[in-house]
């Protein structure tokens, strides 16, 4: 692994235009706090950001740099189809880009994708139970979450229409065996729906692990719940 060291990369701030710039900003901020947050697993992961204005651009980490080295100009810019559009010494990982691409090609109103291998998140993904909605934080993703089976390293195209398929009409995706992944109109949405998928996937793995009995509400209750958080 070759850990390069982003202040090198030239700024790019002269080359695009303000709103490209803003969304670089944002989207190294929110890699930096994932980092803070100890949601990171070394080089590997993603987060990604459409590109104001377009419909086929995003914006997702170099492959090579650490959460925390990230920077608005070292972010490398691409087309749905993998095309690096922008000058760049940077490379992008295969199956960020097949997983990311897909909900951005897919979702019009999703513009931020965000894709983590926690460890809480990894152990419930592995649970045939899934998430259970066992406290309040949980209920938010009570029916409103899709499951993703795995299917190896996510370096096959034709994946993409099955992790579409897979999230539906939702915004949060538990990829078992696998990971967590939250979508939203902008960073701030994705990280926020991750923070509490995270703390609820943790939760669950203190109640599991104390071996006593646990209760849930009955699911009219948990049904309720969910809407709150969703209301518009």
């Amino acid at each position: 692994m070759t850990v390069r060291n982003a202040l090198d990369t030239p700024s790019v701030r002269q080359r695009v235009g303000e709103e490209e710039w803003q969304a670089r900003v944002e989207l190294a901020a929110a890699y930096r706090l994932v980092a803070q947050h100890g949601w990171t697993n070394l080089i590997n992961n993603h987060i990604s950001l459409r590109v104001p204005g377009t419909e086929d651009q995003f914006l997702i980490n170099p492959y090579g740099l650490l959460y925390e080295q990230i920077t608005a100009s070292s972010l490398v810019k691409i087309d749905v189809e993998g095309n690096i559009l922008d000058e760049t010494a940077y490379k992008v990982n295969r199956a960020g880009f097949v997983i990311h691409s897909a909900i951005h090609m897919a979702r019009r109103d999703l513009h931020c994708v965000l894709h983590t291998h926690t460890i809480p998140g990894q152990a419930v993904s592995a649970l045939d139970c899934g998430l259970l909605p066992l406290n309040q934080a949980a209920m938010r993703f009570y029916n409103h979450i899709g499951y993703h089976d795995f299917e190896g390293i996510a370096d096959d195209l034709d994946e993409r229409e099955r992790i579409v398929a897979d999230l539906g009409t939702h915004k949060c995706l538990i990829m078992r065996n696998h990971g967590l992944l939250t979508a939203g109109a902008d960073c701030g949405e994705a990280f926020h729906l991750m923070f509490h998928l995270v703390r609820s996937c943790e939760t669950q793995l203190l109640v599991l692990g104390t071996g006593q009995p646990y209760s849930m509400p009955p699911r009219e209750i948990c049904e309720k719940t969910a809407a709150q958080y969703w209301r518009p």
